[in-house]
């Protein structure tokens, strides 16, 4: 079923999930029990993001060094098979510019298509580490609204498409409002939902939709959430994502910062309360980031949906 379908369709509010594929070695029992905690909840769609292939140096005798490709994490594509098998759930797989040339993307459309995958998470994707800007693939796609022309023409309108968007901002964006112009660009291309960032103050993912809806984009918007769990995040996270994290939030970890239980409880009632909140203002859909930490998560899912 499409997300579109499965976001149009009557019923009370529900909360969807993303999953990171985990490291090579592990085997795929373990996958799927991490996943497990979230089955009762019956989610309707679980996205599956994917990273681009890294570059290691190597050394060679001569004092030389050679660039060697290292892939080091399951491919969303094996990850999503393996939910399929065990779950009844839509699996959304990330599809990304960054390191795919576009005989590689038209590839990915086909296994998808194959695994009777109806949706896909069209991005850009990330810089590679010591890139100052992002840089195609030789005979890739620079934006993802040229990635979703491509699977329009491929697929037509075979695949529901979803794609990202920053309430906050893309970092790289001069201002809000041409970040507002590219994401309209990606709905004009396709794109039939978005899924936001994580943040952390519903009143920007409120601005967000207003601007939104003022630009002429009237696809549906589900506010993406991340519980924090660590004092580490606050740290981490703002650099990784270039988000921000409330001041009053910041002050409460900061009481607790060697207190690793006490954060995981500051960080799980934060996130509830926006939860509440966003359930109240009326949104169809709360989208989770797990991480690869499934309890918090499952704490509000079993108080909200």
């Amino acid at each position: 079923m499409k997300v579109s379908e499965i976001l149009a369709s009557p019923g009370k509010p529900f909360a969807s999930l993303e999953i990171v594929p985990p490291l090579k070695g592990i085997t795929k029992d373990e996958l799927l029990d991490s996943i497990r905690p979230f089955a009762r909840f019956k989610p309707p769609f679980i996205n599956v993001t994917c990273h681009r292939d890294e570059y290691e140096y190597r050394s060679r005798p001569d004092g030389s060094f050679t660039r060697h490709i290292v892939s080091r994490r399951v491919s969303e594509t094996a990850v999503c098979a393996a939910i399929q098998q065990e779950f009844d759930v839509e699996v959304v797989p990330h599809l990304i510019c960054a390191g795919n040339t576009a005989e590689d993307v038209e590839s990915r459309i086909k296994d998808f298509k194959f695994l009777g995958i109806e949706n896909i998470m069209a991005l850009r994707g990330d810089s590679l580490l010591g890139e100052k800007r992002f840089c195609p693939q030789p005979g890739g796609y620079r934006y993802a609204s040229e990635l979703i022309e491509a699977i329009r023409s491929s697929e037509v309108r075979y695949f529901c498409v979803g794609v990202g968007a920053y309430p906050e901002k893309h970092f790289e964006a001069p201002n809000m409002e041409t970040d507002i112009a590219n994401l309209k660009r990606k709905v004009d291309a396709g794109a039939d939902f978005i899924i936001t960032q994580m943040f952390f103050d519903n009143s920007v993912f409120y601005d967000f939709c207003d601007r939104c809806r003022a630009a002429g984009i009237n696809v549906p918007i589900l506010p993406g959430l991340k519980p924090l769990s660590t004092w580490r995040q606050v740290e981490m996270l703002p650099e990784s994502f270039s988000i921000d994290i409330p001041q009053d939030l910041v002050k409460e970890l900061s009481l607790h910062r060697d207190d690793r239980e006490a954060c995981y409880r500051v960080g799980l009632e934060w996130c509830s309360a926006q939860c509440s909140d966003l359930l109240a203002h009326g949104v169809r859909a709360v989208h989770f980031y797990t991480m690869g930490r499934p309890d918090n998560v499952a704490e509000i899912l079993e108080k909200y949906f």
